[in-house]
């Protein structure tokens, strides 16, 4: 089993938590990633309170190389990225973590 959060378990966390049938449960995750990833796609940043921001930046174009043909450059053309940055309360809960249990 993987150490991932996945969404199907987001869903059956809340299913479970609430009074809600799956469906509508899922229906609404699912709208909520839509809506984040709208909002996203049109260059506006996503404030979540207490939990962070997700910040569109748009990485300026630069030269790479290929490790397998050093002597070739490779043009990495500029495109937007998305960053998070966490918030107070999730900076002070990891904080808390154990690392001996990661």
């Amino acid at each position: 089993m993987s150490n991932n959060l996945t969404k199907r378990e987001i869903v059956q966390k809340i299913y479970e938590s609430t009074d809600y049938n799956h469906k509508d449960v899922t229906d609404v995750v699912q709208k909520t990633l839509d809506t984040i990833c709208g909002a996203l796609t049109k260059g506006k940043n996503v404030e979540l309170r207490n939990f962070g921001v997700f910040e569109v930046q748009v990485r300026k174009a630069r030269v790479g190389r290929n490790p397998n043909q050093p002597e070739t450059d490779v043009m990495i053309p500029r495109r937007a990225v998305v960053k998070f940055k966490a918030g107070k309360v999730l900076k002070s809960r990891i904080k808390e973590i154990d690392l001996d249990t990661i």
